[in-house]
């Protein structure tokens, strides 16, 4: 039981902690840029910012769950935008066939990795790391250098486009009696098996809060536009990955691979191809990362998605996931997808050199893993 407390405490200051590191970059970038960090339409913009990287993530915490790691996303990623805009724009396929098609590309690469490093073991971060640069050559293959534009307004909502303010507060409030139900479900039946609860006080107080929240970003967003599609399909994606990683025997089964992958193998539970699934979801993230991207271009790039894969992996394992496995949620991705927007953002707002921000980002990851190593060896 005390390691059960512990535990606990471990997992309230990893979120404290981001929590507070984010408010203290907000405070500093709206003083250095005079107020206008936290603009809404500012805001707005660093949500849709974030909303591609947020994607790449759900897909990476996917992957560093099970103890690997795919250094290959953000090119691919540009590849399939890039192949998008050649479907589209040069051969004139219809837009919802040319995203039919990049979905498929994207299951397909994770397929043939995924098999590559399950059955015949190479390591992840080789055949990655080779996928790195070949997706990188498809990608200078595929646009000859030069970008493709542009595509029709049916295509570029996914990029583009804004939810209705109307909307916006419906989803807001459709959210908030979710996630009422959901925690009075989940009290109840916590109750009933005799475990530990909250006061009905606190109870009420967290939603409260929980709700008020919610409200709030519907407001600041309402306030410019409304919600960008991007981050609509985001926020679609974070609740079918939260059930599915979560709530079913596949999300436990890759808990339990990173945890312990002989351990696994052994009490049944088909972790080769469950490796090659988690492969082939994140291939699927990166293909709607790459139709995202090139919706909000409005064009296919030789240069898209170029370091990308670093956020995605900055952001999994900032939002908590332990590079050894076994540990992670995809939620804690989009949290830390945020905070690197938020950095690019602000740093960009205040004019900083480019190279700044890499070495701004690399420090960043450094310190996130050495906190997740530091936090595994305390609580052992």
């Amino acid at each position: 039981m005390q390691k059960s407390r512990f535990n606990t405490k471990n997992i309230d200051l990893r979120n404290y902690v981001m929590i507070g590191a984010l408010l203290i970059i907000w405070i500093m970038f709206s003083i250095f840029t005079d107020g206008k960090f936290l603009l809404t339409r500012n805001i707005s913009n660093l949500t849709r910012q974030m909303a591609i990287v947020g994607v790449l993530g759900i897909g990476m915490v996917l992957v560093i769950i099970t103890g690997n790691i795919d250094l290959s996303v953000g090119s691919l990623m540009g590849a399939l935008g890039g192949l998008a805009a050649a479907l589209h724009i040069w051969n004139g396929l219809g837009a919802y066939w040319t995203i039919l098609v990049v979905l498929l590309g994207g299951l397909l690469v994770g397929l043939i990795q995924g098999s590559i490093i399950s059955y015949l073991r190479v390591p992840a971060f080789i055949v990655t790391l080779g996928g790195l640069l070949i997706f990188r050559g498809v990608l200078l293959g595929i646009t000859k250098g030069i970008s493709i534009a542009p595509f029709v307004e049916s295509y570029k909502i996914y990029g583009q486009a804004y939810v209705s303010v109307l909307w916006v507060w419906i989803l807001a409030v459709a959210a908030c009696l979710v996630i009422i139900a959901m925690n009075i479900n989940k009290r109840r039946s916590r109750m009933k098996y005799k475990f530990k609860v909250s006061s009905f006080a606190a109870f009420i107080r967290t939603n409260v809060i929980i709700c008020l929240v919610i409200l709030g970003v519907a407001y600041i967003l309402n306030d410019y536009r409304g919600l960008p599609v991007p981050v609509l399909i985001m926020l679609i994606l974070v609740v079918i990955f939260t059930f599915i990683s979560e709530k079913t025997t596949f999300g436990r089964s890759i808990y339990a691979m990173g945890g312990n992958f002989e351990a696994s193998l052994y009490s049944g539970i088909k972790v080769r191809r469950n490796l090659v699934i988690v492969y082939m979801l994140n291939g699927m993230m990166a293909a709607i990362a790459g139709i995202i991207l090139s919706a909000r271009l409005n064009a296919g790039t030789p240069t898209a998605g170029m370091n990308m894969e670093l956020d995605a992996i900055a952001a999994a394992v900032i939002g908590g996931a332990s590079m050894s496995g076994g540990s992670g949620k995809v939620t804690g991705a989009i949290m830390g997808a945020f905070f690197m927007a938020s950095i690019d953002n602000g740093m960009s707002m205040m004019n900083v050199d480019a190279y700044w921000q890499y070495i701004v980002k690399g420090l960043i990851l450094v310190v996130a893993v050495w906190f997740d190593i530091y936090s595994n060896e305390k609580s052992k």
